[in-house]
């Protein structure tokens, strides 16, 4: 049973700057793609980034030099490094694999920017 946990959301100021862990468990994550996803409440959930197992990435054009995907597969764990942020990341970020297991989804992190 694969289990995800998102850490490191909070709020912090425009352009300012947060990670985000994903820690995960029961499968092997080396072999798997993975992603970062968000949601806005009454919008649907969007991709946001994505890994392959070999490292590949992909942005979503609205954060294309801004965000940082990477992950370390001795930890089981994947990262979002998110710079210049805007008040419009606001969101639940949810991490998961690419394409999404929805039994696996987690509680997610928020990430709020505010000045």
């Amino acid at each position: 049973q694969v289990q995800l946990v998102e850490s490191g959301g909070g709020s912090v100021q425009p352009g300012g700057s947060l990670r985000l862990s994903c820690a995960v468990s029961g499968s092997i994550f080396r072999l798997h793609s993975m992603a970062w996803y968000r949601q806005v409440p009454g919008k649907q959930r969007e991709l946001v980034a994505t890994i392959t197992s070999g490292g590949i990435t992909y942005y979503t054009a609205s954060v294309k030099g801004r965000f940082t995907i990477s992950r370390d597969n001795t930890k089981n764990t994947m990262y979002l490094q998110m710079n210049s942020l805007k008040p419009e990341d606001t969101a639940l970020y949810y991490c998961n694999q690419n394409p999404p297991l929805n039994t696996a989804w987690g509680p997610g992190t928020q990430v709020t920017v505010s000045s």
